[in-house]
């Protein structure tokens, strides 16, 4: 932490106008803010009401709470305060603009507050992208992920890999260094590959999830597809409860993808519309068909629509991972028999009265809940993770593959290899490269 740096200031609570608008403010010049401004600096972590005025002036600004947080013990690591206001437009416009003609004070950027904390070792990387994912969740799941990345599930774990990884390399070097010593054992290389061993186990069991953590991040992928004019844009705006999708009774109508995003039972999923699949000399729809079948074949799960009025025969849909959906049933006598004959789950519905279709969203949320059934000890929730996680792992068997006879520098190197890996992913070393990828899509004042 420096005092040469800039003082950040930005809006940290929701769109205005609010009841409350909290305006937060981090560096070296936070204390000289708020005297400045409320004439006294509260004492620490104490809700302090007081009158702001313009620094030179006895107009009053707003009456507000101020909370003062002298770093290093605050959120950023910095001397931190905030400023908890009448959320009305007019106030926090005129306490921001105060604010920005104090020297050496600026509008935060997006992110600011938070890097400035990973900067003064308050958060390690994995946390930062934890508290970006807890911003972005959307379903209880979601959240839950998010939070414990946040608290350290992976980064306390991989902080202590590389701890341990630290001192096996120690054990190594030692022998290189110190081979003629007398109370130096002549070997070292057996006790540190034993270390090395656990450690690659314990590695390769936090990988070995199934991509859930990845999954559940981003979604379950689930895509409406099928022929023509069988109700798959009318199953979308009733499972969407809007109309997301034109619905009409030409065909061709849905070109490009459509997306809306469920909550299934506290499991996220995004659901796809398609183009209705059929061979076209229109090179628009012919597009839109080609993007529907990549599509299809790239979801978790198809929702394979026909209709059952025309379409007595389980479709070809694309992939093995597919659900037939009757549609159209208001107008369809029961076949006798069909369920019966059926090689895949299939659904009886109507897109038009909404019968069926609470049958098929339960059967979703079940689907989803077995996928992301044991997401609660998933250490890994993006792919940079499991890249670094790879890499420490292929390192560490590279360094096994010596075996107690092998070269000592070696093994050595193998393990500073394998402890770089692990020093990238919680950030204490070489992560330049990401941080502006992570960080940019922060919302400003967070």
């Amino acid at each position: 932490m420096t005092n040469d740096r800039d003082t950040i200031f930005a809006l940290s609570s929701g769109a205005l106008p609010a009841a409350i608008g909290v305006i937060r403010i981090s560096g070296p010049q936070a204390r000289h803010c708020v005297e400045a401004l409320a004439r006294r600096c509260p004492e620490p972590r104490r809700a302090t009401l007081v009158r702001l005025r313009a620094p030179g002036s006895d107009h009053v600004l707003d009456e507000a709470l101020v909370l003062w947080f002298p770093g290093p013990h605050s959120e950023t690591g910095e001397d931190m305060a905030e400023l908890q206001l009448h959320g009305g437009r007019a106030v926090v416009a005129a306490v921001l603009r105060t604010l920005g003609q104090i020297p050496h004070c600026r509008p935060a950027e997006p992110g600011e507050f938070t890097r400035r904390a990973f900067e003064n070792g308050r958060l390690d990387l994995t946390a930062v992208e934890g508290l970006a994912d807890l911003i972005g969740a959307e379903t209880e799941a979601q959240r839950k992920q998010a939070f414990g990345q946040l608290k350290g599930a992976l980064g306390q774990r991989a902080a202590t890999w590389r701890q341990r990884l630290v001192e096996t390399i120690a054990l190594v070097e030692a022998g290189i260094d110190f081979s003629d010593e007398g109370d130096v054992p002549e070997t070292l290389l057996v006790p540190a590959l034993d270390l090395a061993r656990e450690l690659q186990a314990e590695i390769t069991a936090g990988l070995a999830d199934g991509r859930r953590g990845e999954r559940l991040r981003d979604g379950l992928v689930i895509a409406i597809a099928g022929p023509p004019n069988a109700g798959k844009s009318s199953l979308l705006n009733r499972i969407a409860r809007r109309e997301a999708a034109i619905v009409s009774p030409y065909a061709g109508t849905t070109r490009d993808v459509i997306e809306v995003h469920l909550d299934l039972d506290g499991y996220p999923a995004t659901l796809l519309d398609t183009a209705g699949i059929r061979e076209t000399a229109d090179p628009v729809e012919w597009e839109g068909v080609r993007r529907a079948r990549e599509r299809a074949e790239a979801a978790d799960l198809v929702l394979w629509v026909v209709d059952a009025v025309r379409d007595h025969g389980e479709a070809a849909s694309p992939g093995a991972a597919a659900w037939i959906i009757r549609n159209k049933i208001d107008l369809a006598e029961r076949e006798t028999g069909e369920d019966a004959a059926e090689t895949r789950r299939s659904f009886r519905i109507s897109a038009l009265t909404g019968a069926g279709v609470d049958e098929l969203l339960d059967a979703l949320a079940a689907h989803a809940a077995g996928i992301f059934t044991g997401t609660e000890t998933i250490l890994v929730t993006r792919e940079r993770h499991r890249r670094a996680l790879e890499g420490a792992s292929a390192a560490l068997a590279r360094a096994l593959a010596e075996g107690p006879r092998g070269r000592e520098d070696i093994v050595a190197e193998e393990l500073r290899l394998a402890a770089r890996d692990l020093g990238r992913l919680i950030g204490t070393v070489d992560v330049e490269d990401v941080l502006d990828v992570i960080f940019r899509d922060f919302c400003i004042g967070k």
